[in-house]
Order: structure tokens, then C-alpha cells, then sequence
């Protein structure tokens, strides 16, 4: 897949508000520009193109349309869950490179699929998971990695806030995929993932809407070298949206938002508590840009002009990884989508 890319026109297929939010931050992205966006209908295309493009975005109002402009070369696929295997498909087929907004899809064997077309088509594919890619995640990875903050052996992570919308929405229409897992969740189980290794065991309690789709979810998990972790996901309450990392010399406090995070501080311990004077503050080693939407486009830039078919940040066995485990908790709690085969796993 060698090509040389010097700026790379950046198509949006829909125009919701994450899709908003990353057309902001791709502003801010050296040698990316928004070259068309696609809507199901010309007038919300057009007006998304007038706020967030450069005067020469073009505005398609179909997405069939933003596939076959000639001056997209890499999609980004902001559809509700249930429809990113199609549009994903449509792309590959269109010659366009992807990055799929998370999950890529409702279960495994559709990112399963997903991985196998972007390979046919001899297209990159990448999951639009940010926080992976975010400067100070990655640098409180790395050094966890080298053992200078001690052996992790309790992660926690929560992520949680009211969702004030009517019974028709699509994060309570479990055809669409809706619930906390999938919107939230997400997060503090990729994170668990970065900091801690594949899981060896997840467990889940929930509290599950009137639709069928969960509402909260509670998860208990067991992960290599003796960790353990306590997740969490809200649709009905306001959690502190941190997460800590206890270990055998002290702790690790991320937030606040700890899925983009401004930083991460260590506090070693003794037996006369917590040592303050030694805390050690990470901030990233390059700079936010915007919410850090802008550092996945950043990474997806240079994966392309590499001629990588999936980024070493978020590889695509570990967007399988996660959604699998997600299968297994939607099992494990009663969540079943209306075209899962033989229930949720």
C-alpha cells in the first residue's frame, strides 16, 4: 500500500456531533485538511461544510457521493455502531482508507470482517479509539512498561454521565447498539488493556433499561501478573471520570477525564504513608491537539504516508481483543442485539 501523501484529504461520513467535534480538532492537524463531508441529505452537509471547512470542503449529500470524490483519500465513519460495517465496506470498495469511529462494530465477527476487507482492498483501517493515541496515555504506558512506577495490582476506572434523552434515541435502541458498555465502557476496558495486559477473566453486573440495553455496567477483572481491575460505565450518573493505578510502591492518579487526561501523577509510599515530595507528573512527551481527537488523525497521517495497513497504537487484535470482551460481558449480563446469531457471544 506505498502512496505518497503530502496533505491528505480527509472525507467525514456524517455529520453528527462527533463528527463536530473531530472536524475542530483536524484543523489543527499539520498536512490534514477536511476535503468533503457526506450527509443523508445536501443541507446538513453543506451547513457542516460552511462551519468546519476551508472554503474549498465540498458537500455531498449522500454518502455514496463523499466515496467517490477523488480527493478523499481516508474516511472517517462517524454512523451509530450498527451501521460502520456498511459504510467501512463502501469505503474499502471505493479505494478509500478508514478510520472507524468505536466500536467498529456491534460484535466480533463483524470486526472480523471489517479487519478482513481493509486487508482485501489493500486499505488502512484503523478504530477511532483516541485515548490510545492521546500523549499522556501513552506516556504513562510506557513508563508502567519499565516497572519505575512499580508493579500495578489495582486499576480502577470509571466513566459515567446522565444521559437526558427521550426513549427513541439511539443510545437506548438496541439496534443501533445502545447502552453504556458500548458508548462508555469501552473506555475504562481499553485502558485496563493499555495499562495491564489482555484480560484473563472479566465479570459484569448491570442495570438494564426497559429496551433491553444496559444502563450501567459494573465490571470485576483478573489480569496478568496478579491484577485486578474495577471498571465502570453510566447512562443515569455523574462519575468522577478518573482512574487509578495502585501499586506495590505507591499510586497512580489519572484524571480528570481520564480517557484524555491533561496529566498523570505517581505518588510513591512508605510505611509513613504517601511520599508528596517525590510524585513524579506526566504531561506527554508531545503536544494535546485540541481534545486529542488531533493526535489519532496525526497518527493515522503517519501510517499512511508510512504505508502501515493498521497503526501499532491500536492494532486491529486489539480492537478484536475489546470487542470480544464485550461480547463475553453482554453475555454475561443479558444484553442481546436484535442480529446477534445465537446470543451475544
Amino acid at each position: 500500500m506505498p502512496e505518497t501523501l503530502d496533505t491528505i484529504g480527509w472525507g467525514i461520513l456524517a455529520t453528527g456531533k462527533i463528527a463536530r467535534t473531530f472536524a475542530r480538532d483536524l484543523t489543527l492537524v499539520p498536512g490534514a485538511r477536511l476535503a468533503a463531508v457526506g450527509s443523508r441529505g445536501i443541507d446538513s452537509a453543506r451547513s457542516f461544510a460552511e462551519e468546519h471547512g476551508d472554503g474549498s470542503t465540498r458537500a455531498h449529500g449522500s454518502y455514496d457521493a463523499l466515496l467517490a470524490d477523488p480527493a478523499v483519500d481516508v474516511v472517517y465513519i462517524a454512523t451509530p455502531h450498527a451501521l460502520h460495517l456498511a459504510g467501512a465496506r463502501a469505503a474499502f470498495e471505493a479505494g478509500k482508507h478508514v478510520l472507524c469511529e468505536k466500536p467498529v462494530t456491534l460484535r466480533t465477527a463483524d470486526a472480523e470482517e471489517m479487519v478482513r476487507l481493509a486487508r482485501h482492498h489493500d486499505r488502512f483501517l484503523m478504530e477511532a479509539m483516541w485515548m490510545a493515541c492521546h500523549p499522556v496515555v501513552r506516556e504513562l504506558r510506557g513508563e508502567l512498561g519499565t516497572g519505575r512506577f512499580g508493579r500495578p495490582l489495582h486499576l480502577t476506572a470509571e466513566l459515567g454521565f446522565r444521559v437526558d434523552a427521550p426513549p427513541t434515541d439511539r443510545m437506548f435502541d438496541p439496534t443501533l447498539g445502545g447502552g453504556a458498555l458500548l458508548d462508555m465502557g469501552i473506555y475504562p476496558l481499553t485502558f485496563a488493556h493499555l495499562m495491564l495486559g489482555e484480560a484473563h477473566e472479566l465479570r459484569g453486573v448491570a442495570t438494564l433499561a426497559e429496551s433491553g440495553v444496559d444502563l450501567d455496567i459494573a465490571v470485576a477483572g483478573r489480569y496478568p501478573g496478579g491484577a485486578v481491575a474495577s471498571l465502570s460505565a453510566s447512562m443515569t450518573s455523574w462519575s468522577s471520570r478518573r482512574a487509578t493505578i495502585a501499586t506495590d510502591l505507591g499510586r497512580i492518579d489519572v484524571g480528570s477525564n481520564f480517557h484524555h487526561p491533561d496529566h498523570a501523577v505517581f505518588t510513591p509510599y512508605d510505611a509513613r504513608g504517601p511520599r508528596t515530595e517525590h510524585e513524579v507528573t506526566l504531561t506527554g512527551t508531545e503536544p494535546v491537539l485540541g481534545l486529542g481527537y488531533g493526535n489519532e488523525i496525526l497518527e493515522v497521517g503517519r501510517c499512511l504516508r508510512e504505508g502501515l495497513g493498521e497503526s501499532p497504537l491500536v492494532p486491529h487484535a486489539q480492537t478484536i481483543t475489546l470487542l470480544r470482551q464485550m461480547d463475553a460481558l453482554r453475555a454475561d449480563v443479558g444484553i442481546r442485539y436484535p442480529d446477534d446469531p445465537e446470543g451475544p457471544a
